[in-house]
């Protein structure tokens, strides 16, 4: 009788930690899509929150980031489910947790990362081409029919025009902003008056300097001195597509 009492005891102390991957580039997409995006990981960080005897989730980010909204969208939906049952996150930085990456590292309470890790890019880029002289020298005719003065605005194959590129900055403009409002929010007096909103990135001491990041540390360890080494971790993963399974 004492064994299964004592047995009972420290099934119930020990406690679980959700483990969730977020890996590769945030984007739009399908539930069983390849990207990372809010309609493919509700299902997962969900299940995670609901979970018994849970002492934290814990979130492994290796990301470059991606899509602004997407990674909006995740982040909120995380700590919402966080404050709501009053469970702490800690994300762990593995390769790189950039721009959008870094956004959702901001969801957590705490921010870890291997000393060889990436982090910031805190910015917002837009690239593309020019093909207007290649297929004008190729003989090409350009035709495009629209509805409305604005709407094939930054056409590659047309010249580039001033007030496009002054709309287009505008709209960068207050995704940044958003972006470092999210920051400031989340990182409070860890980064007060630290020069981080340029787009740059670091490695992960002189993130932690910056205020980025709260340590250097593994998944494994920082969990084991935080919650004891009788904790389990549950990792959870979500369901892949037919064609991403033969991938």
């Amino acid at each position: 009788m004492k064994f299964w009492t004592w047995l009972k005891n420290k099934f119930k102390k020990s406690g679980l930690v959700a483990v969730i991957r977020l890996e590769g580039v945030i984007s739009t997409g399908g539930r069983f899509g390849g990207g990372l995006n809010d309609q493919s990981l509700s299902p997962l960080i969900d299940k995670a929150f609901e979970l018994g005897r849970l002492k934290a989730v814990a979130l492994i980010i290796n990301s470059p980031g991606g899509s602004p909204s997407q990674s909006s969208l995740i982040a909120a939906r995380i700590i919402r489910l966080s404050k709501k049952k009053d469970i702490p996150v800690l994300a762990f930085c593995e390769d790189v947790a950039a721009s959008g990456g870094y956004w959702l590292a901001c969801s957590a309470n705490e921010i870890y990362a291997d000393e060889n890790s990436i982090i910031g890019s805190i910015g917002v880029i837009s690239a593309g081409f020019g093909f207007h002289e290649f297929i004008s020298k190729q003989g090409v005719e350009r035709r495009v029919y629209t509805s409305g003065e604005e709407k094939s605005m930054l056409d590659p194959f047309k010249p580039e025009k001033k007030e496009e590129v002054v709309r287009l900055r505008a709209i960068q403009k207050g995704i940044h902003e958003n972006f470092k409002n999210f920051v400031t929010e989340r990182r409070s007096e860890k980064i007060t008056g630290k020069k981080i909103f340029t787009g740059e990135v670091w490695e992960a001491a002189r993130a932690k300097d910056l205020g980025l990041i709260d340590g250097i540390g593994h998944l494994e360890t920082v969990i084991t001195e935080k919650f004891g080494e009788d904790v389990k971790l549950k990792k959870l993963e979500r369901k892949r597509g037919l064609f991403s399974k033969f991938g």
